[in-house]
């Protein structure tokens, strides 16, 4: 019991070093990046109950589940952009421990997916206010928005945010971009 608090202070203090951002971070970039995950967070927390809310069959409780979790640990990513862990290769990956993080494979990978979320997200909104699926296809009946009241208020309040996921991502990019570029 007495290593309880020395165990939970390198605890902390390992994850402030690993996730505290590097010199040359702007304020906003830092905030920005710290945002994404927190604007991914309400979809999955509406998704999951929902998951098991109506008698789903293993494999679609799995798929949520792994939605959920994937795009969670994606949005986390973005972190890496303001912090030491996105330049420097953390010490408990194996082979590459250590190694500078070249900033293209940082750089390309954020770009594209900064440019995807963002025409994903902004399309399904426009779909969904026109009334149809990004297939072209009527909303189903059963769909939350189709609801009305409190039940399409907390799919909105969820989902609305993935708006923002793109574009946050987009400027945590160019941040990160510019200081590896300043700093060669």
């Amino acid at each position: 019991m007495t290593d309880q608090p020395v165990t939970a202070r390198r605890l902390r203090d390992a994850w402030r070093a690993a996730h505290d951002p590097v010199a040359g971070v702007p304020r906003w970039a830092r905030i920005a990046a710290l945002a994404v995950p927190f604007t991914v967070l309400p979809a999955g927390l509406w998704r999951l109950p929902a998951a098991f809310d109506d008698g789903s069959g293993f494999g679609e409780w799995a798929y949520v589940v792994f939605l959920t979790v994937l795009s969670e640990a994606l949005a986390f990513t973005t972190i890496g952009l303001v912090a030491r862990w996105g330049e420097v290769v953390p010490r408990w990956v194996p082979f590459l421990r250590g190694r500078r993080v070249p900033p293209k494979a940082a750089i390309i990978p954020a770009t594209l997916g900064a440019v995807v979320l963002t025409v994903l997200w902004t399309a399904a909104w426009v779909a969904e206010f026109a009334g149809v699926t990004l297939r072209g296809e009527p909303i189903p009946a059963n769909f939350p928005t189709q609801a009305g009241g409190w039940k399409a208020a907390t799919y909105y309040a969820c989902y609305l945010p993935l708006l923002l996921w793109g574009p946050l991502l987009a400027a945590v990019t160019v941040a990160y971009a510019r200081r590896r570029r300043e700093a060669a």
